[in-house]
């Protein structure tokens, strides 16, 4: 395809021609304007989550003090719910349909996709990553000879003494916090208040969720404690303001109907930067923006431009207060999607759904109904039964009590088959819970969504939009089998 030939010739472009910022010397002050960029990606973290959200029980002091002194997003969404694609979309800046069996959970990414680190260290900047980079997957199929995200680091404080007085850096910080399997009742134990845990509307209020969820913000605070660490540090070496500091999280909560779908639970995240150069403190924003958005972001803040395939936009505009000329400038919608997560359906399937998030109306397209949305309901190759929903105690209440009433509606919300179309009110139904696709006085609403999503799949090169031939199910799972 002709973008693919102009990604490689930007990539030559920018590697060949000289620095036009200014010399990498570290002595001028065109060098000094670029940012060093601190990026920070928690592995399952839900908005609201965070003290800046107005959350009263996780205490997280490392993300709000981010807010408190930058900007705080309410409106940031992941590209796909699901950590491969996630982590690709951040690194490209593309929508994850478009980076072929990247597209995927346990997949690769080819090099012809280019990816922002090696962008920045192009003009002089020293990339690093630690822990949890791209992926899971491997790397080295798609003709890598490291992370997408950079060299491996043991530590940020490892990779700071190793980079010289001067010199920008780019840096990936991926916690593998709130990840499952969580110790069980470590949230109770460390004086978490069950009684003040507000349960999402997508699960059961029972003594069991409730200290799963408390273990799961055990696990947020042990992030937000490293990352309280991490500016400590910055401060300490008087770096702090001369970094761009951003925090997020690569896909939702690990519980039924959250982590890999496309609901907010699944989809929303925390999202806070700072940067005093360019970024007001305290200053608040409701516009929808998208991972995909971050990369195009990092490179302007550098003072290049983002690449032609980009389908993400830079933030500054947004935050400058700048025009933006682009036909969805306004950025009140939000294009959602989903492949293959776990190997968990018989013959490799994936569960593909692409959808569009607006501030009155989420609309899916489930384009596999016939298929499990959650995975089948025994074991195929990974994970176990219903697979693409992490094990632990709020999934096996569903599992064991599915016949019970009470919690019979939240194991069909999670686990069971779901129409071709849905279609949820969230002025009436914020919990999306209950799907109005099929009611007349919606019909008008149906149709201009529906339209809305074509539209971007067409713009996108979404091969579901043209061939729709099951690709995705094709690629190369390089995950382990389980348990």
């Amino acid at each position: 395809m002709r973008w693919r030939g102009v990604a490689a010739a930007w990539l030559l472009l920018v590697m060949l021609l000289p620095n036009t910022i200014g010399s990498l010397s570290g002595e001028t002050g065109a060098e000094s304007a670029r940012p060093n960029i601190l990026f920070i990606i928690a592995d399952d973290w839900s908005w609201p989550h965070a003290g800046a959200y107005g959350d009263g029980v996780v205490k997280t002091p490392g993300f709000d003090r981010l807010a408190r002194e930058g900007a705080l997003f309410t409106n940031a969404y992941t590209a796909s719910p699901s950590c491969t694609p996630s982590r690709g979309a951040v690194l490209t800046g593309q929508a994850v349909h478009r980076l072929e069996d990247g597209g995927n959970l346990w997949s690769s990414l080819a090099t012809k996709f280019v990816v922002y680190p090696d962008l920045l260290e192009a003009q002089g900047y020293k990339v690093g990553v630690t822990r949890k980079g791209w992926g899971p997957g491997n790397a080295a199929a798609g003709g890598r000879q490291r992370n997408p995200a950079g060299d491996q680091y043991d530590s940020f404080d490892d990779f700071l003494r190793q980079t010289p007085a001067g010199k920008p850096f780019c840096f990936w910080f991926g916690s593998q916090d709130p990840h499952r399997p969580y110790d069980k009742g470590s949230g109770v134990a460390a004086g978490f208040d069950p009684t003040r845990v507000k349960v999402p509307a997508f699960l059961p209020d029972t003594p069991e969720v409730r200290s799963d969820i408390l273990d799961y913000y055990f696990e947020v605070e042990r992030l937000d404690r490293e990352v309280v660490g991490m500016l400590r540090l910055l401060e300490s070496t008087g770096q702090l303001d001369r970094t761009l500091v951003v925090m997020t999280s690569d896909n939702g909560m690990p519980f039924p109907r959250a982590k890999a779908t496309v609901y907010d639970g699944g989809t929303r995240m925390p999202l806070a930067m700072r940067w005093p150069a360019r970024i007001r403190p305290g200053r608040i924003y409701d516009q929808f923006v998208s991972h995909t958005d971050l990369a195009p972001t990092f490179l302007e803040a550098a003072g290049l431009k983002p690449l032609p395939e980009m389908t993400g936009r830079s933030l500054w505009p947004l935050l400058e207060g700048r025009r933006d000329g682009r036909r969805d400038g306004r950025r009140d919608q939000i294009f959602l999607e989903r492949e293959r997560h776990a190997n968990v359906r018989r013959g490799d399937l994936s569960y593909p759904v692409r959808a569009v998030r607006t501030r009155d109306y989420l609309y899916i397209r489930n384009l596999r109904p016939d298929r499990w949305p959650a995975g089948d309901p025994e074991m195929y190759y990974a994970v176990g039964p219903f697979g693409d929903i992490d094990d632990g105690p709020s999934k096996q209440l569903l599992l064991s009590r599915r016949d019970d009433p009470l919690i019979g509606r939240y194991f069909q919300l999670a686990m069971g088959l779901r129409p071709a179309e849905e279609l949820y009110d969230l002025r009436k139904d914020p919990g999306q819970l209950q799907n109005v696709a099929a009611e007349p006085g919606y019909a008008a609403i149906k149709r201009r969504l529906r339209a809305e999503l074509d539209r971007w799949m067409r713009e996108t090169a979404d091969p579901r939009a043209t061939s729709d031939d099951d690709r995705f199910d094709r690629y190369r799972y390089h995950g382990p089998p389980g348990p």
